[in-house]
C-alpha cells in the first residue's frame, strides 16, 4: 500500500462521477487549511488535459518542443512534463513522489480508485451506483447522504454533507497534530 511508504500522510476519495468528490474537496480544504494543515492535492483526469493557453509564452516554448516547461513568479511556480505518447500514465506513486513532502502535511487524492491507498468512499445512494468498499479493502470509510447498511463493523460510517465530520476523522486517522505541522507516529 502506497501509504505505507511515505511520511507524509495520504488519503483518497474514491466515487463514480458526478457524486460529488470535487465538491467535497472544495469545501475540506479551507477546514483542513483553517486548522493549520499545508494540503497537496493530486487529482486524476480521465481525459487530456492543459493546463496552459495558446496565446501565452509557456504554451509557445512546450509546443516548440521543450519537454519540460517551468514557469514561476513571486507567487507560484508550474512545471508542466509532456509524456510520449507511448509511455504509460504515471502511477499515484510516481505522482506522490513528485509532492514537496517538506511542505506538505496531509496529501489528498481524488481518483485513482483502483490504486491500493486508504480511500473514502462517497456515496449517494439516490445516483444508483453499487458500493465500491466490498471491492476494495483500502477503503477506510464510507460517506454518504443517506443510512446505508449493512456495513462491515470495520468501516467508519460518515455523514456526507457534514465535512466538519469528515475533516475531524481524517485527522483522528492519521493522528495529525495541525499545531506542529506533521504527522504523529503511528500506533
Amino acid at each position: 500500500m502506497i501509504n505505507q511508504d511515505f511520511n507524509t500522510p495520504i488519503i483518497g476519495f474514491s466515487a463514480f462521477s458526478g457524486t460529488g468528490k470535487t465538491t467535497l474537496l472544495t469545501q475540506l480544504i479551507p477546514i483542513l487549511k483553517h486548522r493549520g494543515l499545508r494540503l497537496a492535492i493530486i487529482k486524476h483526469a480521465h481525459h487530456d488535459f492543459d493546463v496552459d493557453y495558446p496565446e501565452k509564452d509557456s504554451y509557445k516554448l512546450r509546443h516548440a518542443g521543450a519537454k519540460q516547461m517551468l514557469i514561476s513568479s513571486a507567487k507560484r511556480f508550474a512545471l508542466m512534463t509532456e509524456l510520449s505518447d507511448q509511455q504509460e500514465e504515471l502511477t499515484l506513486r510516481e505522482l506522490v513522489e513528485q509532492i514537496d513532502h517538506n511542505q506538505t502535511d496531509l496529501i489528498l487524492v481524488e481518483g485513482f480508485k483502483r490504486e491500493a491507498f486508504m480511500k473514502i468512499e462517497l456515496h449517494r445512494p439516490k445516483l444508483g451506483h453499487p458500493l465500491l468498499f466490498h471491492n476494495d479493502d483500502n477503503i477506510v470509510a464510507l460517506a454518504s447522504d443517506e443510512i446505508v447498511a449493512p456495513v462491515p463493523s470495520d468501516l467508519t460510517l460518515l455523514d456526507l454533507n457534514n465535512v466538519s465530520s469528515i475533516a475531524d476523522f481524517i485527522l483522528q486517522k492519521f493522528q495529525i497534530d495541525p499545531s506542529c505541522h506533521q504527522s504523529l507516529p503511528k500506533i
